[in-house]
């Protein structure tokens, strides 16, 4: 792991998560103890409209968790209602927290190799609809972050679970003095959030 990533990991593991947020990771935690206890692969696939901010946030911190307690067979990608591009400040936010980001191709769309872990295969990170090919097709569960995802996507094909865990956009702050605030905010939040799902599992 990197050293600034554990480093913040020992801030993370401090904070308290309440009671309704538990409730609503509770089925995320269910999906993956449950693809374990089965020797089931763990697909998890998080969505938002855009692709661009909190479903990248969401997958990265949710593989980085699952190699920090040691939980195996997990694979977490990222989609979108619509394909964009991930923005700027998010993979700027991610580096000053510790990850290694590589661009591998520019253009509109972007595509970045995102590492946690320099021995560890990077994480492969650009803006695509949910159902990419790219993405799996059946046997993942399907984590909604936004509210406009959860409303615009009431059936995700191929999903085994449809688990809604929403986060407020920072892109509300973009072009503000609280822009670079709110960007490490929401990240620390959902890092907080999958520290705590994958502690819960159970790992026989």
């Amino acid at each position: 792991m990197n050293v600034a990533i554990n480093k913040l990991l020992q801030s993370v593991s401090q904070s308290n998560i309440s009671e309704e947020r538990k409730a609503v990771l509770a089925p995320l935690i269910q999906f993956i103890q449950a693809q374990k206890d089965q020797n089931e692969r763990i697909r998890l696939n998080f969505i938002c409209t855009h692709n661009s901010r909190r479903s990248h946030l969401s997958q990265i911190w949710a593989q980085t968790m699952a190699y920090y307690f040691g939980v195996k067979d997990v694979f977490c990608y990222s989609g979108g209602t619509e394909a964009t591009a991930l923005f700027p400040k998010v993979s700027e936010t991610l580096s000053k927290q510790g990850f290694d980001i590589q661009t591998i191709s520019e253009g509109r769309n972007p595509i970045y190799a995102v590492k946690f872990d320099h021995n560890e295969p990077p994480i492969v990170c650009f803006s695509k609809v949910y159902n990419d090919a790219f993405n799996p097709q059946s046997d993942f569960a399907a984590i909604l972050t936004c509210n406009s995802a959860d409303e615009n996507c009431p059936v995700v094909f191929g999903a085994k679970q449809r688990i809604p865990i929403k986060y407020d956009d920072p892109k509300t702050f973009d072009g503000t003095d609280l822009m670079d605030a709110k960007y490490t905010e929401r990240s620390l939040e959902i890092a907080r959030e999958m520290f705590y799902v994958f502690s819960k599992i159970v790992r026989l």
